[in-house]
């Protein structure tokens, strides 16, 4: 495993931010850490790169123990922090290359990462002319400067127009096919373009570690069903599991059921039985944002 999180736990003053947090993250893979703003996300991070210790728990990254050995979890990993701390005055290959000097790397090595970011129309410009998504791009390049197998980031796309999200979007996956991200964010269609696997965590804990399609799978499910005519929403609350109806237009309901089981062929019985045509007849998964609000609404 790249990272390896075992009963983590950090405390600050009478506030608990992490509460017994266990996981693991494999090589290559994706993963978004998700939660609400304050639920521990970016106190996880700090933990994970070195920057902050546990009160309690164990972090290992590439098999290095972050208290016991933190340069060299350091070295394997590239890090991009919220706010993306950058020198405004300097060109952006002046920047990388004063960087580069610190991780030892080489010019080729300078000029792959600009290229891999595609930063090279923009590499002549001071960083604070540039756009807040170049600005990003600058960050990514930053941290893969010394090819680390680990790349730690942050809220990576906070702040970035359309445009710039399907760009930096875009990018991220692409590393990933070769190294592993972990990601945090609190946007769900950020997880959904990006990640492989999503870890949901809410007030310091862990209530879903999960890849998307398990999860959805294991949450209550809705089926389209339109039939000929108008069904009082009674009548079809009769069918078994059902949670709600909703009539959304004409002859079309939304048949919401607490289970995570495929209920078409239940409702095609039921029509059936009571003699009701049917006209269309669809499974919708139940979205992301809605799993997210119940996994954190407590």
């Amino acid at each position: 495993m790249s990272i390896e999180v075992k009963a983590v736990s950090k405390v600050y003053g009478s506030q608990k931010a992490l509460n017994n947090i266990s996981f693991n993250v494999k090589n290559p893979e994706v993963v978004g850490f998700l939660g609400p703003n304050g639920a521990g996300k970016s106190t996880m991070m700090k933990i994970i790169t070195s920057y902050i210790k546990a009160n309690s728990g164990e972090v290992f990254v590439n098999g290095h123990s972050t208290t016991k050995n933190p340069q060299a979890v350091q070295k394997s990993i590239g890090y991009l922090p919220e706010n993306n701390p950058l020198y405004l005055d300097m060109y952006v290959k002046e920047y990388l290359t004063f960087n580069a000097n610190a991780y030892k790397v080489s010019k080729t090595r300078i000029n792959a990462v600009i290229k891999q970011t595609g930063l090279t129309p923009e590499s002549h410009k001071k960083i604070g002319q540039l756009s807040k998504g170049y600005k990003q791009r600058v960050g990514l390049a930053n941290a893969l400067l010394h090819d680390p197998e680990v790349l730690i980031l942050d809220e990576p796309t906070t702040g970035l127009d359309p445009n710039q999200l399907i760009e930096i979007r875009s990018l991220i996956k692409t590393i990933g096919k070769r190294k592993t991200v972990f990601l945090s964010t609190h946007i769900m269609q950020e997880v959904e373009a990006m990640c492989d696997r999503v870890i949901i965590i809410n007030k310091g804990e862990i209530v879903a570690n999960k890849k998307l399609t398990e999860l959805r799978d294991e949450k209550e499910q809705t089926v389209i069903v339109e039939f000929d005519y108008r069904i009082e929403d009674a009548f079809l609350l009769r069918l078994p599991k059902v949670k709600s109806v909703i009539n959304t237009y004409g002859f079309v309901y939304e048949i919401t059921f607490k289970t995570a089981q495929d209920m078409r062929s239940s409702v095609f019985d039921f029509a059936h039985d009571n003699q009701l045509k049917i006209l269309q007849l669809n499974q919708k998964n139940a979205s992301l944002e809605s799993l997210f609000r119940d996994l954190t609404s407590s």
